[in-house]
């Protein structure tokens, strides 16, 4: 946490667009008042100039990770996305449950979700009590299904667990968390790119490191779900079409590129941009399928007493 609290003072562009990927509520637990309060004030306006870029260029979420989900939640009646962002996973959900309620602390991401009569978007303070909680989400033992998409690294885990196993059902409640890793795309292009990773890897924040471990070192404190013997990971992947001027845009998407930007370091430099050019071997506005690696922890609650 004071790695992060460190970066809400020296790297506010950084911390815009990352913890808005994140449901900070858990995070601000562990400041000081002074940082609580910065926080709060980068929270109301996280993503004001990334989100539509993020919002367009990530990766959507592949069928048969939700149908997984689907089929170890044994009541399809009420799901919290916790960090939902600009709705992505909330939307496929809602084809299933019969509500879904998804959570940002940005008011600005939450704009660009899709609006559906069956999802409601909350914006949460970056410090959630339980008295918002059971106000904006539900009361104890209500919830069928928490999900976390591309979040739970960002997470004070042993807060936030407790606000889970508070308001899963008792005993088959569900929460499914997931992440996705860096991208690949043929054999030529990857072995480059994996190297500008590499490179990039100073411009992360620590806490990339759970993704890239593919959440098999993360906390999480549940029971294995019916037909299963552990709580993952679990591999699937997603597919995208994409120019290689939108795979250029999703890389300045990433926090470690404004990071390096606020250092003045410009990772994709004219020569790293025609190394690219080359490996993709066509046009750049020629797509390419992009598979990004997608890895699922989810764990049913069992009888959770505090």
């Amino acid at each position: 946490m004071l790695l992060l609290i460190e970066a809400i003072y020296h790297h506010v562009t950084r911390i815009i667009l990352v913890v808005s990927l994140a449901h900070l509520s858990q995070l601000g637990l562990h400041a000081n008042q002074a940082a609580e309060k910065v926080e709060d004030s980068i929270m109301a306006n996280l993503f004001l100039k990334q989100a539509k870029q993020y919002s367009q260029t990530r990766p959507g979420y592949p069928q048969q990770l939700f149908d997984f989900i689907v089929s170890k939640t044994p009541k399809h009646d009420l799901v919290w996305d916790v960090g939902t962002g600009s709705g992505q996973a909330a939307t496929s959900l809602a084809s299933v449950y019969k509500n879904v309620i998804g959570t940002d602390t940005s008011n600005k991401q939450l704009e660009f979700a899709p609006k559906l009569p069956n999802v409601r978007y909350e914006c949460t303070s970056p410090n959630l009590p339980m008295s918002e909680l059971e106000k904006k989400i539900g009361t104890e033992s209500s919830v069928d299904l928490v999900t976390i998409a591309q979040a739970l690294h960002w997470f004070n885990h042993e807060i936030f667990y407790d606000q889970v196993k508070w308001i899963l059902k008792k005993p088959n409640g569900v929460v499914a968390a997931w992440c996705y890793t860096i991208p690949e795309i043929d054999d030529e292009f990857d072995p480059i790119f994996r190297k500008f990773y590499l490179e990039s890897k100073p411009y992360w924040d620590l806490l990339r490191g759970i993704v890239d471990d593919q959440y098999k070192s993360i906390a999480f404190p549940f029971e294995p779900v019916d037909g299963c013997d552990h709580t993952g990971p679990f591999e699937f992947q997603s597919k995208k079409m994409m120019s290689l001027d939108e795979f250029f845009t999703y890389i300045r998407s990433w926090s470690a590129y404004q990071t390096a930007k606020e250092k003045g370091v410009e990772l994709l430099n004219n020569g790293v941009m025609e190394e690219f050019r080359r490996a993709w071997k066509e046009d750049e506005n020629g797509e390419k399928s992009v598979t990004y690696p997608v890895y699922l922890r989810i764990g049913k609650v069992g009888d959770f007493v505090k």
